[in-house]
């Protein structure tokens, strides 16, 4: 049964992420003494749980979630909407050419993972010479998602300011950039930390908690960002080998609301459709629970898609799947991953479905290529009964799945020199979607490039594609003709970054912005 994880209200946390003098100097009368809030378990509990909070809202926060803001850049999905200037931060993302240093989407991503890192920071430093019994738990779970944070920022924006303690005053605020190579270090430390004092899954009652096993998974991930290919092994393996981990034997079922914090998850974003949102209490810019995304990208209502004979419900039309997907889909003779992640417009015909582009603005569905969405989709089972149904999606996002830990394995093999490794790896994931084994004569860059097929398929409308093509200097190749150039391969530093850090000017923004 999935359990709700309510947003609690620190306002002990906000302050010690305030520069404020009047902060500094005058202490408020509304917030418990620091000093002794930690010394009970209950409040550490509450503290830890408060950081779970904060991650769901970095990934549904309306129109600005990490969600969107990683997605975009990708060939497996468009922006979409209702027009070209449909949330037009958004499309800017998605078109490449007029990214700004002021995007609200990309300032916000930045702004919120450094808020959830401000929290891990507080718990961390006042549990350091703590005795309450779950001491060691909260820690590792600060820091893993502090080292979580750090390898998305690092990801998105190179070289970011590292912080790892509390600042004690608004003089200590401003903080220069650290080079990608010492944000990576960082994130290791912490994670070896998190790996030593998390339980295993088998041993967590609450599931939407991390384990042994997530951090594990991530240190592999992020040596592999590293190209520490050999280093990155040991850790897959490990998840690998622990018999809590395995692939969903149908490839839909990942997706179901019947199969949350199921044996694939590895790192999941729990929601809830039962907070009774309405067009009159909807919180937006705030926290509702509930899954809005799901809503955002559900097919165009307007009479332009007629998706009731298919089981969906109509959303606002945002993320639809590109024709490169649909058709990498076909010439894999892919048809089971395919039919859980996209429907074509011709199978959504067959099934009794329609689409009216005369409807749409201008008579053309804005970035539409052909297909709809099926993974992350509207589906009536994850939404309320009664009420506001589009409001209160219930689904959730799988960040990290076990499945991409397989594909990892296989790339890190591979780049290791053990291409029969690499091809069990691979064939695992291939044998769930119904596929055959790649041939065993299939190695070297060959089997890299079925790699990276099999990651563009099973990931899709994940986030992660456009990521692993910079990395693997694919990006131009893959995405020539789109506006994509090499500036795009991170994202701006937020202008009110460098306005209010005394340690930031000018000349540490990304190049080409």
């Amino acid at each position: 049964m999935k359990r709700a994880i309510y947003f609690i209200a620190f306002i002990l946390f906000l302050g010690a992420m305030s520069c404020s003098e009047d902060f500094t100097n005058n202490p408020r009368e509304d917030v418990q003494d620091i000093t002794t809030f930690f010394l009970e378990e209950e409040n550490v509990e509450q503290a830890v749980i408060g950081v779970y909070d904060l991650m769901q809202y970095n990934y549904s926060r309306d129109w600005h979630s990490a969600f969107f803001v990683k997605l975009l850049p990708g060939d497996d999905a468009n922006a979409a909407g209702g027009n070209s200037n449909d949330q037009p931060q958004l499309q800017d993302i998605d078109d490449y050419a007029n990214v700004a240093t002021s995007n609200p989407s990309i300032e916000s991503v930045w702004n919120l993972f450094y808020r959830t890192i401000a929290m891990s920071n507080l718990i961390i430093e006042n549990l350091a010479d703590s005795n309450v019994s779950n001491k060691d738990r909260a820690i590792a779970e600060a820091k893993f998602f502090r080292a979580w944070c750090y390898f998305e920022l690092t990801t998105m924006f190179g070289d970011i300011p590292l912080r790892l303690t509390v600042p004690k005053g608004a003089q200590d605020f401003g903080l220069k950039k650290s080079t990608r190579a010492l944000v990576y270090e960082a994130i290791e430390a912490d994670l070896n930390e998190a790996i030593a004092n998390l339980p295993e899954k088998s041993a967590i009652a609450d599931p939407f908690r991390v384990s042994k096993g997530t951090a594990q998974a991530v240190m592999g991930k992020v040596l592999v960002f590293q190209e520490k290919y050999s280093e990155a092994i040991p850790f897959f393996q490990s998840v690998i080998n622990n018999p809590s981990h395995d692939l969903e034997s149908n490839i839909e079922d990942v997706w179901s609301v019947n199969n949350e914090f199921g044996t694939e998850s590895l790192l999941e974003i729990g929601f809830i459709s039962t907070s009774g949102r309405d067009w009159g209490n909807i919180a937006w810019g705030g926290r509702n629970e509930s899954n809005l995304h799901i809503q955002l990208m559900g097919p165009r209502g307007d009479g332009i898609f007629g998706v009731d004979p298919v089981g969906l419900l109509n959303g606002w039309g945002f993320n639809l799947p590109t024709s490169k997907l649909a058709n990498t889909f076909d010439a894999a003779g892919d048809t089971q991953r395919k039919r859980a992640t996209l429907m074509t417009e011709s199978e959504l015909i067959a099934a009794g479905g329609s689409v009216d582009a005369s409807v749409a603005t201008g008579g053309v569905i804005w970035d539409y290529e052909g297909s709809i969405r099926i993974k992350y989709a509207t589906k009536a089972e994850d939404t309320s009964s009664d009420g506001v149904r589009e409001l209160n999606y219930s689904t959730n996002f799988r960040l990290l799945r076990y499945a991409e830990v397989l594909l990892l394995a296989a790339e890190a093999y591979n780049m290791s020199g053990n291409d029969p490794q690499a091809r069990i790896e691979l064939n695992k994931v291939r044998n769930r979607a119904g596929l055959a084994d790649v041939p065993t004569t299939t190695s070297g860059t060959d089997l890299f490039d079925a790699i990276v097929n099999e990651k563009f398929l099973e990931l899709a409308h994940e986030g992660q594609r456009f990521w692993d093509l910079v990395r693997w200097g694919r990006a131009a190749t893959e995405l020539a003709g789109t506006g994509y150039t090499n500036k795009n391969n991170l994202y701006p530093i937020p202008q009110t970054e460098i306005d209010k850090n005394s340690e930031l000017t000018a000349a540490d923004q990304n190049p080409g912005y």
